[in-house]
């Protein structure tokens, strides 16, 4: 599964004729095109998915959307691992 990601913007800068932002991930840093959100500014937070800014939000929601996250993650710690996988499917 794919997620959109919050991140924080740093820096911005235009490579290829595309804008783009280097953005923080809590210490992990990620480039992403701005071309979809082109008022995004550096220190807003930004939606990232698949390396493209889709969205921007507030502080307060990117908190909460990582904390969220950081609680998914936390999901196979506390259920263990599966019994039984789930097989590929074939046409």
């Amino acid at each position: 599964m794919c997620l959109g990601v919050p991140g924080k913007i740093v820096e911005k800068y235009e490579k290829g004729g595309l804008h783009m932002a280097r953005v923080d991930f809590g210490g992990i840093f990620r480039e992403a095109c701005l071309d979809y959100v082109e008022n995004a500014e550096i220190g807003d937070y930004c939606v990232i998915h698949v390396g493209f800014a889709i969205s921007v939000l507030s502080e307060s929601d990117a908190m909460e959307t990582l904390e969220l996250l950081r609680q998914i993650g936390s999901v196979e710690e506390e259920l263990g691992e599966p019994v039984q996988s789930i097989p590929r499917y074939q046409p």
